[in-house]
C-alpha cells in the first residue's frame, strides 16, 4: 500500500526508513523548542530551548548520513528534511523576533522566499522540470541562517548593534538567494 504526496507514491518503507523518522522527530521537536523558549525566565532556561536545537541539528546531521551510507534516500526524504529545516528556522526567527525586533523582517523575507520556491517549484514541476538539487547560495544562505540564530539564542547578552548587524546580512542574503533562484527558474524556460 502506498500514500500519494504531491503527486509523488511513497511505498511503506519508504515513510517508515529510519532517516524519515527522524525527520519527522525534527518536526515534532519545533513545538518542544517553542514551549521551552517561550516560557523561558532564566539563562538556563534559554540554553534548554538551545539544547533542543543542538539535538535537532544532530538528528539533521544523522539523517542524512544514514540515508547515504545506507542507500536509504528516498523522495519522501528530499522533501521531508528542507520542510522540517524551513519549519525549524521559522520557529526560531519567530521566537527570537520578541527579543530581536529586525528578525520579522527576515522571517517575512524567509515566508516570501520559500512561498515563491514551493509556487515556482510546483510551476516547474507541472511542466515536468525540477531544480536539481540546492544551489550554493541556497545552502549558504541556510547555513548563514542557522549559525546567526544559534548566536542570538546562545549568546544571551549578545551587544544589539551586533545582533542587528547579523540580522541585516542574513536579510541580505536571504534576498540574493531569493534573486538567484528566481534568475535559475527563469533559466529553466
Amino acid at each position: 500500500m502506498s500514500s500519494t504526496i504531491a503527486n509523488l507514491k511513497f511505498q511503506k518503507k519508504e515513510i517508515w526508513s529510519i532517516p524519515n523518522l527522524m525527520g519527522y522527530f525534527r518536526v515534532l521537536l519545533i513545538p518542544v523548542f517553542c514551549w521551552f523558549f517561550l516560557t523561558a525566565e532564566t539563562a538556563g532556561d534559554y540554553y534548554r530551548a538551545g539544547a533542543v536545537v543542538i539535538v535537532s541539528t544532530l538528528t539533521d546531521f544523522l539523517d542524512g548520513l544514514i540515508a547515504r551510507k545506507f542507500h536509504m534516500i528516498t523522495e519522501l526524504g528530499k522533501f521531508i528534511d528542507p520542510v522540517a529545516d524551513k519549519l525549524t528556522h521559522g520557529a526560531l526567527a519567530g521566537c527570537l523576533a520578541g527579543k530581536f525586533p529586525l528578525l520579522w523582517l527576515v522571517f517575512g523575507a524567509m515566508v516570501l522566499k520559500e512561498g515563491f520556491m514551493l509556487l515556482m517549484g510546483w510551476l516547474k514541476l507541472k511542466e515536468g522540470k525540477k531544480l536539481n538539487g540546492a544551489m550554493w547560495y541556497g545552502k549558504v544562505c541556510t547555513a548563514l541562517l542557522f549559525i546567526v540564530m544559534c548566536m542570538l539564542l546562545f549568546w544571551v547578552n549578545i551587544p544589539v548593534a551586533l545582533a542587528d548587524g547579523l540580522i541585516l546580512l542574513c536579510l541580505a542574503f536571504m534576498i540574493f538567494t531569493w534573486i538567484m533562484y528566481a534568475g535559475a527558474f527563469r533559466k529553466m524556460g
